[in-house]
């Protein structure tokens, strides 16, 4: 019995002995995984780097990564490019990277890195026509390496115009500001023309590449008596915005914008979803891409709220009267 004693105390010896040897190497495993290197993607948005609108919206991404676990520096680091530079060489630069996953602001910008990369994969926002751009076979199901968030639908447009007409009931013409190398131009074009017929509006077609082409056909526009402007998403417009806030103060025309932070900055009106709330859920893909999910697995989702703005002071500037009937709607007022 003796020799039964000596033995099973020899066990229990060499089990605590190998218990502390475990939990002694829980440090060194907490730490070893701890300085993981980071999950890295890259992130390509379409305003220059010193945009105060584009500082404001690379905060929320990091923000609502953060939500999720991605911090970074930390579990995540997110290679940056704008839109301030030669695009098909940041795009090419970008994909060099061999990054996990890119992120797309634009269809313009969406375009670049698809033509440089058919396995990485890109979630992509700020695009209204993805079906139609070749990014995605359906919103429902994607079935490549790119899917996203869908910015507006043709429909919006009518939107706009009405908006227009109730601002400035005499309204006879409107001038279509865009960009026609830009995908989203016969998109929105012919939906503004149907969408004008009922108002009793012409939309005149002003295709503009730069900031010189924008001063030239305003300018030209403002000529013809009772006529607004119609400034539709395009990357040209966003990076000349106060230049077209500018000339629509200078010749008196009514305009609405896209996104709510052309009337923060002196605009007259917009309708729209807020890119920066769009960030949300764009973060929300990149993380269900990094744990495993599939681009072509993954809907396009398309936007469920849309923000009204007016600003007041702009208004009463350009000597219109904002009917009580737009003012009930507006989600902000700035006065």
């Amino acid at each position: 019995m003796l020799w039964r004693v000596a033995w099973v105390k020899a066990m229990q010896r060499r089990e605590f002995i190998a218990g502390v040897g475990t939990v002694a190497a829980w440090p060194l495993a907490a730490h070893a995984q701890q300085t993981k290197s980071p999950r890295r993607i890259a992130a390509f948005f379409s305003s220059r780097g010193d945009d105060p609108e584009v500082t404001r919206q690379v905060a929320r991404f990091q923000d609502e990564l953060a939500k999720l676990g991605w911090l970074e520096g930390q579990t995540i680091h997110v290679d940056y490019r704008f839109a301030d530079g030669n695009i098909d060489a940041l795009a090419k630069e970008l994909v060099r990277l061999q990054p996990e996953l890119i992120v797309t602001q634009s269809t313009v910008l969406t375009v670049a890195i698809q033509q440089e990369t058919h396995t990485i994969p890109i979630v992509f926002l700020r695009v209204s026509d993805p079906v139609g751009a070749g990014f995605v076979a359906s919103l429902a199901r994607p079935g490549g390496n790119l899917t996203g968030l869908l910015q507006y639908e043709p429909g919006i447009v009518s939107k706009w115009l009405a908006m227009l007409k109730e601002i400035a009931p005499r309204l006879a013409s409107v001038a279509f500001i865009s960009n026609p190398a830009d995908s989203g131009y016969s998109y929105f074009l012919e939906s503004a023309k149907a969408a004008a017929q009922p108002l009793v509006l012409e939309v005149v077609p002003n295709q503009v590449a730069n900031a010189a082409d924008i001063e030239s056909s305003i300018a030209a526009f403002a000529r013809v008596p009772d006529g607004g402007l119609l400034i539709v998403p395009s990357l040209v417009n966003n990076a000349n915005r106060a230049l077209i806030i500018g000339l629509a103060s200078r010749y008196q025309l009514p305009a609405v914008y896209p996104w709510r932070y052309f009337v923060s900055e002196g605009g007259l009106m917009s309708y729209g979803v807020d890119d920066v709330d769009m960030l949300q859920d764009t973060a929300s893909y990149v993380d269900r891409i990094l744990r495993g999910a599939k681009p072509a697995d993954l809907p396009v989702q398309a936007p469920t709220k849309y923000e009204t703005v007016v600003n007041l002071k702009t208004a009463k500037a350009l000597g219109f009267d904002v009917p009580a009937s737009l003012l009930v709607r507006a989600d902000q007022v700035i006065e």
